[in-house]
């Protein structure tokens, strides 16, 4: 892998009215990190400040905002509970879907009752695909369901809602996925990417969008629901930060709030499953991170490792301890199966990029018959992070020369994705998602040409974006003085942080890592599958050092005696209860390190992160 490249930014001449805003929200510093952050990513006026930093100060959007769409829905939503329909929720098998699918749940199950007129369905990962499919809508229009509420997917299964018509099936499309070139023939279409980009509820994921839905119905009819809407905000914050979308608008305002609600757990755990989840990983709730990092990869691994994600849904909502005790543990269970399959599939999908000429391939797609299906995305993720550009990986079941292979895509450096599959359609058999993720189904015989067509339309458009690679982006330069309670006070102020607002990432110069430590093996003497290198670094701003942790790597790939420059991104390890770095990537110092610097080509590479 090439080394990363390191696109420093250069520190901002801030206007002194703008610092003077920030310092008051910074009780242990003079705010100035802080203020730089939040000037490079927009936030620029006091106004902006105050809605950005205080939930209570943003003006959240009316559900009514979706027009005519929105009522359509709440109306026949009513005159099904009025005439005891029964009515089914259509899920998805990932975090935002899961989560949805518990908000819908739960919401309606306000005005339905759960189990009797109200069911859902979420499809079978390794089975089925996103969005709907015939032989489950045929299942449920037999077993009496009139009408269908969908979350995080429909909006472009044309074909499955014109028969779902045809069996008698009214549809509410409840999504965020790019739309079709026609709305389609359903009751109501509910969809925030018919608002223009800068609409604060154009970013709204799956489970997001499947709230206004809810709160929609609350407005509308107010004497009927028992459980207030605010007891759904921490599932909200589940499916928004696990999600990729971008926290702006009413995203970040109902991350904010569901933070808020999903901190509780820990004392007053009213969802005993998010508990039990939040006490394996180690987390309190209070932060993103314990979403992005326990909470959803443990949700998604549900349908990773088992396919059906169907206890997802009971291990969010059900109130019963001894059930959700059960459901926890399995649920650990599969997201230590899925970090073991995961870090296999890795090594070998490397190998086989190191294979590549990358010179001339701008989005790389590989196929193999074995790999598994559900953990393509994370690997591709991965892929497209170390080697700066898309990644489609696949796989099939069969060695059948008409297979059906499906996979997983990611992107990265604001490529877009989905467009790039768009413009090979005529190939695919199906796919969908957003510019950063899809997943896409074709025959194995067009494999061939759909690589070498979507490479050709990617230098088409992105032959201009400069050399390939990985990048890493630097906020800010500090010392390691500058560490600690004050700077992770300052840095908080951003979150939670996501895409279009990444956590902060600090350049440190001229420093050397001391007391290293890394377990090879465990006590049973059996070789540790995920090592972890902790440390303390120190440069010639303080006498003391602070500590810090680099995962997956050990002592060997660092020497004592050398100077680095260094970033990292600063956290609190609550179980330690310690303030500490993250190692992302580090290179020799050298006597002028330029603004913008490429790591040195001649060193060991170990693998990012």
């Amino acid at each position: 892998m090439a080394p990363a490249h390191w696109q420093i930014r250069p520190p901002i001449d801030l206007p002194a009215q703008f610092w003077q805003a920030v310092a008051p929200y910074c009780s242990q510093s003079n705010g100035y990190f802080a203020a730089q952050l939040l000037w490079q990513r927009g936030i620029c006026d006091e106004f902006q400040l105050q809605a950005f930093v205080d939930a209570q100060a943003y003006q959240p959007t009316s559900p009514f905002a979706f027009g005519q769409e929105m009522k359509w829905a709440v109306q026949r939503l009513y005159q099904a509970r009025e005439g005891g329909e029964k009515v089914a929720i259509w899920g998805d098998f990932d975090a935002d879907g899961v989560t949805a699918t518990s908000v819908l749940w739960e919401g309606l199950g306000q005005f339905f009752r759960q189990g009797e007129q109200l069911t859902y369905y979420i499809p079978h990962r390794l089975r089925e695909s996103h969005g709907l499919n015939l032989p489950q809508l045929e299942r449920l229009a037999a077993a009496g369901i009139r009408l269908i509420v969908t979350c995080d997917t429909g909006s472009t299964s044309l074909r499955e809602i014109d028969q779902a018509q045809a069996w008698g099936l009214d549809l509410i499309i409840a999504d965020h996925h790019t739309l079709p070139e026609e709305r389609p023939p359903v009751v109501a279409i509910i969809n925030p990417r018919y608002f223009a980009e800068r609409h604060p509820l154009y970013h709204l994921s799956g489970v997001a969008v499947a709230y206004k839905l809810v709160e929609a119905l609350y407005e509308s009819f107010p004497a009927i629901p028992q459980q207030p809407l605010a007891d759904l905000l921490d599932l909200v914050a589940i499916g928004l930060i696990a999600d990729l979308v971008q926290l702006k608008g009413d995203c970040r305002y109902l991350a904010q709030k569901g933070i808020e609600q999903l901190q509780k757990q820990r004392q007053i755990p009213t969802r005993p499953g998010v508990a039990k989840l939040l006490e394996y990983c180690h987390r309190n709730g209070d932060r993103p991170m314990d979403i992005s990092f326990g909470l959803g990869p443990r949700i998604n691994a549900i349908s990773r490792i088992h396919g059906d994600a169907s206890f997802g849904v009971e291990l969010l909502t059900s109130r019963d301890l001894e059930r959700c005790s059960v459901l926890a543990e399995a649920t650990e269970l599969a997201n230590s199966r899925r970090k073991g399959l995961q870090k296999t599939l890795s090594a070998e999908v490397d190998q086989q990029v190191q294979q590549l000429d990358l010179s001339t391939t701008g989005v790389i797609v590989l196929e193999d018959p074995q790999w598994p299906a559900g953990i393509l995305g994370l690997v591709a993720n991965k892929i497209a992070q170390d080697y700066g550009r898309p990644v489609i990986l696949l796989c099939r079941q069969t060695d059948d020369s008409s297979a059906i292979v499906r996979g997983s895509a990611r992107s990265i450096r604001n490529i877009d994705l989905y467009e790039l599959l768009q413009s090979q359609a005529d190939l695919l058999l199906g796919f969908g998602g957003h510019p950063f993720a899809a997943g896409l189904s074709l025959s194995l015989e067009n494999l061939a040409l759909f690589r070498q067509a979507i490479n050709q339309r990617f230098w088409q458009i992105y032959g201009d974006l400069g050399p390939l690679g990985p990048q890493v982006d630097v906020d800010l330069t500090v010392t390691v003085a500058d560490l600690g309670r004050a700077l992770f006070q300052e840095l908080k102020l951003l979150e939670p942080c996501g895409m279009g607002n990444p956590v902060p990432r600090l350049r440190i110069k001229s420093c050397r890592f001391e007391r290293l430590w890394s377990d090879q093996k465990d006590w049973s003497g059996r070789q540790i599958m995920y090592p972890k290198l902790t440390f303390d670094l120190k440069d010639d701003s303080c006498p003391q050092a602070f500590p810090g942790i680099w995962w997956g790597h050990t002592k060997e790939e660092i020497d004592p005696e050398q100077t680095y420059d260094v970033v990292v991104e600063l956290d609190y390890n609550t179980y330690k209860n310690r303030y500490e770095i993250r190692l992302i990537d580090w290179q020799w110092s050298h006597p002028a390190s330029p603004s913008s610097t490429t790591a040195g080509a001649d060193r060991p590479r170990p693998p990012l992160y």
